[in-house]
């Protein structure tokens, strides 16, 4: 008896396992082996330590960071207040006392 799971769309009970994707001999329909979480659709930006971010939430860097093209540096420590969360490589748009407005990466903050 197999545990693979019958076909969606023609219910067929021959379906297999390629790479990671199940496929059906019979109608050749394709679906991915893990279950998709469509709970957040992807939008949701967490912290270093997997806690959720919103706009307007406040976060604290938790490493030193350099700014790129100039001798500044984002020390440990630096509260950023009222974050806006942006798509892209850089997660968050702000505004840092001292340098100015910047984007930093979810991965080196923490939420307070």
């Amino acid at each position: 008896m197999s545990d693979l799971p019958n076909c969606p769309q023609c219910n067929s009970e021959y379906t297999y396992a390629d790479g990671i994707m199940y496929v059906c001999p019979e109608c050749a329909h394709e679906w991915p082996q893990v279950a998709e979480d469509t709970s957040d659709n992807g939008n949701v930006k967490r912290d270093a330590n997997g806690n959720e971010l919103q706009d307007g939430d406040t976060v604290t860097v938790i490493k030193d960071l350099k700014v790129k093209g100039s001798s500044l540096v984002v020390k440990v420590g630096t509260k950023v207040k009222n974050i806006r969360l942006v798509d892209g490589d850089h997660d968050i748009d702000c505004k840092i006392d001292g340098i100015g407005p910047m984007k930093l990466k979810t991965e080196f903050v923490k939420k307070v």
